[in-house]
């Protein structure tokens, strides 16, 4: 790290967990200039220390250790799910910012233990929904707001990907509701993440899951259908069976002024964008310029997320996505998992 001005310093970084997730925080960091990846951390000692030799930086096998012995400004957290809160409090008690990649935790309970230890520690929360940041999505949010469709009356998100057996068996915490969850907590996360920031808070919610083809705790696939506070209805689909690849990742709306689909493998494309009344906005869509092609469904997202990190940091932005609103998908998917266990329609608090 650098001393200087506020603009000049850069934030050293801890990132605990180098398996799946990782190289994309660390390849984010390395784009942004006011960034450091300054120490990697993880129990398994071969990968702790791949990780730090590739990335020429110290390594750790403790997160106690890489407090301790690394300076640090910043701890990304990209462990098992259900291991972020434990992870996150550490890093807040040693007065450290925290990223937590989706979910934020795996109980309400735990995610507001992770959000008190954070304020207490007056340090930043901020929870990964990196898919908030593509350019349809964030075109998307924008014609919402600007009330393009007037009425929203329907809106849903599609997740038909591919997760086979190996994936699974790769990382035995994979698909357990211990440390994970299933593809309703983990592949979706974004999807439901996104149709509750773009459409508005959910009032209740009637689901039902099943694991049909992978040897998991969890569930494999899952339905949903909601009741916004406004009165709209929506669905949520996913699936990790789909043949026999990644096939989509979308969402949908629908008003009585317009209509959208945005969809690609990772909500990455426009595919229909039709609204009665003309706004600049849709010269974009004519010209195709803000439709991408990530090479996986993670997108280009993270690095979007940290330079948004920064600006924070540096007092010159608001959060995209703290604790307070991880919180808020959270109990959405928390809601749907009690539903499709009790076979009961599941009102959400608004709090």
């Amino acid at each position: 790290m650098t001393s200087g001005s506020k603009q000049a310093r850069h934030f050293g970084i801890g990132v605990i967990g180098c398996g799946r997730i990782s190289q994309h925080h660390f390849d984010a960091i390395a784009k942004v200039d006011g960034l450091l990846l300054a120490a990697v951390c993880d129990v398994d000692e071969e990968r702790a220390r791949a990780a730090g030799t590739k990335s020429g930086v110290p390594w750790f096998t403790s997160i106690d250790k890489m407090l301790a012995g690394a300076e640090l400004d910043i701890v990304a957290v990209c462990t098992p799910s259900g291991l972020h809160p434990e992870h996150g409090i550490a890093a807040a008690k040693a007065h450290k910012h925290v990223i937590s990649e989706k979910p934020m935790a795996l109980s309400l309970e735990t995610a507001d233990e992770l959000v008190r230890a954070c304020d207490a520690a007056r340090v930043r929360l901020f929870v990964v929904k990196q898919n908030r940041l593509n350019p349809p999505i964030r075109l998307l949010k924008r014609a919402v707001e600007r009330g393009r469709f007037g009425r929203i009356f329907l809106a849903n998100v599609t997740v038909r990907w591919q997760r086979p057996q190996e994936y699974y068996d790769a990382e035995p915490w994979r698909g357990t509701w211990a440390y994970d969850g299933g593809a309703i907590m983990n592949q979706a996360s974004h999807y439901v993440d996104l149709l509750q920031w773009i459409v508005g808070p959910v009032e209740s919610v009637m689901a039902k899951t099943a694991t049909q083809a992978r040897k998991i705790e969890a569930e494999d696939s899952g339905v949903a259908v909601l009741r916004f506070a406004s009165g709209a209805l929506g669905v949520i689909e996913v699936n990790v069976l789909t043949y026999p690849r990644n096939v989509e990742g979308s969402i949908t709306v629908i008003g009585e002024t317009g209509t959208v689909k945005i969809g690609g493998t990772a909500v990455n494309k426009v595919e229909h964008w039709l609204f009665a009344d003309y706004d600049d906005d849709d010269k974009f869509v004519e010209t195709g310029s803000i439709n991408t092609n990530p090479p996986t469904v993670y997108g280009f997202g993270h690095e979007g997320y940290y330079r948004n990190v920064l600006a924070v940091l540096r007092g010159e932005a608001e959060a995209e996505t703290d604790g307070r609103a991880g919180r808020k998908s959270l109990a959405l998917i928390l809601a749907i998992y009690d539903s499709a266990r009790t076979g009961r329609d599941i009102t959400i608090p608004t709090v």
